[in-house]
């Protein structure tokens, strides 16, 4: 169990939102709280990977990402370029538009509570997925929604709500065609034209759409949502009815569950990572097990051992 306080903590932190007058009354008041929490401020790419690493050297336990998916993304992939044994705990400080991570996981999103939570919390081991030389620790998406957006897959918000004849049209105006490749994992494989594909670690994105609701942060597990090609609007129907199903197959949308995933295809297939845009002919997934420690509630439903589990950390 984490001490009551911490020893010192790096908030890194981009220089807009560090001006946040609710984030510096929060910052005041743990510090007055007895907290030893400095601040790192990001200007440019790459700075919180490097914040991140002379955190480390300075023998910092403790990193607070503050910002959205993004922010939370490019800390996370600081830290698993480190060294297991170097890296320090991560809290998280949500300050984006969507926060899907932190809203999945169930952390407070008031400054002064989710800075609490991150300073005071108790460390848990979480999974990390790595694709290629990248990592991500929610979600990774790809497919029409987001060809059309590097930050919010608007079709696939359409779809889920039901809106058919929008997206109808919003398919014929993009001159929609599906991605074709071949997927692998270890079970098996598939090959057939994707509308969607989305390979969670935690369990939404895209603005709080739940694409893998029974997933867990360390199972060790990816849990892949397949959506294929449709080409009617009785088939979207159809569709957007397996959607609220989910995890249950259909003959449109498909669930796995699996340790790694390869995916094959006849072209650049778009993907975000965490919010991260990629284009991509092929690519890996592999989990690495319980390789972050992550500040979370005790009770958060993306668990799968219970507190006070063997692997709970203490600093």
């Amino acid at each position: 169990m984490a001490d009551s306080l911490t020893k010192t903590a790096h908030l890194i932190i981009n220089g807009k939102a560090a001006q946040l007058p609710e984030v510096r009354e929060a910052v005041t008041a743990m510090r007055e709280d007895g907290h030893d929490l400095q601040v790192r401020v990001t200007w440019e790419g790459g700075d919180a990977i490097r914040l991140v690493h002379e955190a480390s050297r300075q023998g910092v336990r403790r990193i607070i990402a503050g910002g959205g998916d993004g922010s939370v993304n490019e800390i996370v992939n600081g830290l698993m370029e480190l060294d297991e044994a170097q890296r320090p705990a991560l809290g998280i400080l949500p300050l984006g538009s969507a926060n899907d991570f932190a809203n999945g996981v169930g952390l407070p999103l008031e400054p002064h509570e989710a800075l609490k939570s991150a300073l005071q919390g108790t460390t848990r081991a979480v999974d990390v997925a790595r694709l290629g030389d990248d990592y991500f620790i929610n979600m990774a998406s790809g497919g029409f929604g987001a060809e059309i957006t590097t930050s919010t897959p608007v079709a696939l918000k359409r779809l889920l709500g039901g809106g058919a004849y929008s997206l109808m049209g919003m398919l014929k105006a993009w001159r929609y065609q599906p991605y074709l490749g071949r997927l692998r994992w270890p079970e098996g494989e598939l090959d057939t034209p994707l509308f969607l594909l989305a390979i969670g670690n935690g369990c939404q994105a895209g603005g709080g759409q739940s694409l893998a609701p029974e997933a867990k942060l360390d199972d060790g597990l990816l849990d892949v949502l397949i959506v294929r090609h449709f080409s009617s609007l009785g088939e979207m129907r159809q569709v957007i009815a397996e959607m609220d199903r989910i995890p249950e197959d259909g003959e449109f949308v498909r669930t796995i569950r699996t340790p790694e995933l390869s995916f094959h295809g006849d072209g650049a297939f778009p993907l975000n990572l965490d919010g991260e845009p990629r284009r991509l002919d092929s690519f890996t997934v592999k989990l690495e097990p319980r390789a972050l420690r992550l500040l979370m509630p005790a009770d958060c439903r993306l668990l799968s051992s219970p507190a006070g589990a063997p692997f709970e950390f203490s600093e």
